[in-house]
């Protein structure tokens, strides 16, 4: 089947309500590599984990290097599935996800991965635990591991489309789908269509002023969605 669209989804947020406990395995695993706790908390929302990992390792005064920073990602990962069970019992996959991911599934040229400031491993932690990942390839999704900057995650995940299918899409056969304004800055920079959900922090005024194609309140109606993701 011939691929014309490319959906990339944000996780936090948009798909799951993770109860913060992205961010408490962030702060285990920042005292697990460096020995401390970090002297203050720096913003999350729509940031890449390797942004956020930098941002608190520099106010900390450590010098990085490679070596720290896949350290980093290993106890990142083990934090989180440390918390799996919490996460089944205290998050939530948002009204509609199951049904739109799906809907999308069906949709005949269109592919669905993921653009998200998890590191690829949690991703995978974070969808699995509510049973989203059925229908999302997590080989072509581009990731906070990938890149600290997230505008540069719409090319990530072309490039790797580009080698698993030997096929070319252009940026503008991308649709990233997110709840705050870097979300929509990230498909800016990358040269996507953007479609924006009121569900995170951010309301549908504020989503439309960041610039927005297209902004839905939630992902109750599937079909409305799929809409907007092919409304161009």
């Amino acid at each position: 089947m011939s691929i014309r669209t490319l959906v990339l989804w944000d996780i936090d947020g948009t798909l799951v309500d993770s109860a913060k406990l992205g961010r408490d395995a962030f702060l285990d695993a920042f005292e697990r590599v460096t020995g401390q706790p970090p002297l203050e908390l720096v913003p999350f929302a729509g940031r890449t984990d390797l942004e956020i990992a930098l941002d608190m390792l520099d106010r900390a005064g450590i010098d990085v290097d490679d070596g720290l920073l896949e350290r980093f990602g290993t106890e990142l990962h083990r934090a989180m599935l440390d918390r799996e069970q919490e996460l089944r019992a205290r998050g939530r996959a948002y009204p509609g996800a199951h049904e739109t991911l799906e809907r999308v599934h069906r949709e005949p040229g269109v592919a669905q991965s993921l653009l998200t400031g998890n590191i690829a491993p949690n991703a995978a932690v974070k969808l699995g635990a509510f049973g989203l990942h059925t229908h999302v390839d997590f080989d072509i999704g581009a990731y906070g591991s990938d890149d600290r900057r997230r505008g540069r995650l719409v090319a990530v995940a072309l490039a790797k489309y580009a080698r698993k299918h030997a096929a070319t899409l252009d940026p503008c056969d991308v649709v990233v789908v997110g709840d705050t304004p870097l979300d929509v800055a990230a498909a800016q920079e990358g040269g996507a269509r953007s479609v924006a959900v009121a569900t995170g922090p951010y309301d549908q005024d504020q989503l439309r002023a960041a610039g927005a194609h297209v902004v839905l309140p939630d992902l109750g109606d599937p079909e409305t969605v799929v809409e907007a993701l092919l409304s161009y």
